[in-house]
C-alpha cells in the first residue's frame, strides 16, 4: 500500500514538472514572439539627407521623391536640410510647407536655410544639385571659376560639419569636375565617399535599347556609360543583354544593326539633355532626380547580383584611365560600398571613345587647377 501511494505520488510529480515545463516552453514561446514583433515595430534611426539647390527645378522634383522612400526605402524615416541662395529663400519657405502639408509619414523633420553650416550640420547623403549655369556668352572658365567657389565653400562646411561617413552624389554640371573640386577641398571625406551623377545617361541608354527592342527597360541590363557627364561621354552596349523568353541576349544580337549602335544610338544618348531643353524650354529635372534617387539607392542598398550600373567615381587607373580624375565606371555596389567592374573586353572603337572622353576630363581638371590659382 506503501509503495503504490509513493508511486501515485511519483507519477503526480512527473506530471506536474511536465506541466510546468509546457507552461514555462509557452512563456518562453510568447516572450519571443513578443521580442519578434516588437524588432518588426522598431523604427530605423532617421537619415539625415542634404539637397543643395533645393528650390531649383530638380530640386522640386526631387525632394518628394526623397520623401516618400524612392532613394533609401520604404522603411527608412529621414531628416531632409535642403539649401539654397538668399535669393531663393521665399521659394525654399515654400517647398518645406509643401513638404509638411504632404505629410510624408517617412519624413522626421525639415531644415530650409541658405546658412551651408547649418544645411551641412550631422549629413549623412548629400545631393549637390546646386551650382552655377553657363549662360550665353560665359567661356567655359567663366563657369568654371564660380563652381570652383560654390564648391570650395560648401566641401569646407560638409568637411567641418557632416557626418563622418558621410556619401556625396555631386548632379550640378561639370558634374564630374565639380566632384574633383569638392574632393580636394573636403579631404576627410573618403575618396570612394565622393561621386557624380551618370546614372541619367545610364538609364537614357537602357530607355533606348527598350524602345528599339520593343522590350521592357527592366529586361535591359549592362549598359555602360564611360567617362564625362557631357557631350563625350560613351554609352556603350557591347556587354548589355537583354532578358528574352529563351535566356539572356546580347543586346547586338538582337539589334542587329552596328551603325545605329555606334552612331545615332550614341549621340541620342549624349545629346538628350539638349534635345528636352529644345522639347520643353526647360532642362530634365524630372528624370535627373529619378536618377539622382536610383544612383544612391543603389549605392547604399546594393546593385542586383550579376547587374551593374554607371557611376562617376574615383578612378583608380582600371581601363588604363588616369588616376586623379571623378570618371564614369560599371560597377556594382554591396553593403554601402562601390567597386569597378574589372576584366571587360575592349575593342578599338570603345578604346578611342574611352580615350577622348578621358582627354577632356584633363583638360576641365587643368582649367579648374587655373581658377582655383
Amino acid at each position: 500500500m506503501g509503495l503504490e501511494m509513493i508511486a501515485v505520488e511519483i507519477a503526480d510529480y512527473i506530471v506536474l514538472k511536465k506541466i510546468i515545463l509546457v507552461l514555462f516552453c509557452i512563456i518562453l514561446f510568447c516572450k519571443i514572439v513578443r521580442y519578434m514583433f516588437s524588432l518588426l515595430k522598431e523604427e530605423k534611426e532617421p537619415i539625415t539627407i542634404l539637397v543643395t539647390g533645393a528650390a531649383g527645378q530638380i530640386g522640386y522634383a526631387l525632394v518628394p521623391m526623397i520623401a516618400r522612400g524612392a532613394m533609401l526605402g520604404p522603411n527608412q524615416p529621414m531628416i531632409l536640410h535642403m539649401l539654397d541662395i538668399e535669393p531663393a529663400t521665399e521659394s525654399l519657405k515654400g517647398l518645406k510647407m509643401e513638404l509638411i502639408d504632404a505629410a510624408y509619414p517617412l519624413l522626421r523633420g525639415v531644415v530650409a536655410t541658405t546658412d551651408v553650416v547649418e544645411a551641412c550640420k550631422d549629413v549623412n547623403i548629400v545631393v549637390m544639385v546646386g551650382g552655377f549655369p553657363r549662360k550665353e556668352g560665359m567661356e567655359r572658365k567663366d563657369v568654371m571659376s564660380k563652381n570652383v567657389s560654390i564648391y570650395k565653400a560648401q566641401a569646407s562646411a560638409l568637411e567641418q560639419h557632416a557626418a563622418t561617413d558621410c556619401k556625396v552624389l555631386v548632379v550640378a554640371n561639370p558634374a564630374n569636375t565639380n566632384a574633383l573640386i569638392l574632393k580636394e577641398f573636403a579631404p576627410s571625406i573618403p575618396e570612394k565617399n565622393i561621386t557624380c551623377l551618370t546614372r541619367l545617361d545610364h538609364n537614357r541608354a537602357l530607355g533606348q535599347i527598350s524602345e528599339r527592342l520593343n522590350v521592357l527597360v527592366s529586361d535591359v541590363k549592362n549598359v555602360i556609360v564611360w567617362g564625362n557627364h557631357s557631350s563625350t561621354q560613351y554609352p556603350d552596349v557591347n556587354h548589355a543583354t537583354v532578358t528574352t523568353n529563351s535566356g539572356e541576349k546580347p543586346v547586338r544580337e538582337l539589334v542587329v544593326d552596328d551603325n545605329w549602335l555606334n552612331n545615332e544610338f550614341i549621340t541620342t544618348v549624349q545629346q538628350r539633355g539638349a534635345a528636352i531643353i529644345k522639347a520643353r524650354k526647360q532642362s530634365s529635372a524630372l528624370s535627373a532626380a529619378s536618377a539622382a534617387c536610383d544612383h544612391i539607392r543603389d549605392w547604399v542598398l546594393g546593385t542586383p547580383k550579376g547587374e551593374w550600373v554607371s557611376m562617376g567615381v574615383y578612378s583608380d587607373g582600371s581601363y588604363g584611365i588616369p588616376t586623379g580624375l571623378i570618371y564614369s565606371f560599371p560597377v556594382t555596389c554591396e553593403r554601402g560600398d562601390w567597386n569597378i567592374v574589372q576584366g571587360l573586353k575592349i575593342d578599338q572603337f570603345s578604346r578611342e571613345k574611352m580615350d577622348k572622353t578621358a582627354q577632356e576630363l584633363i583638360e576641365e581638371k587643368t582649367l579648374a587647377k587655373s581658377c582655383l590659382n
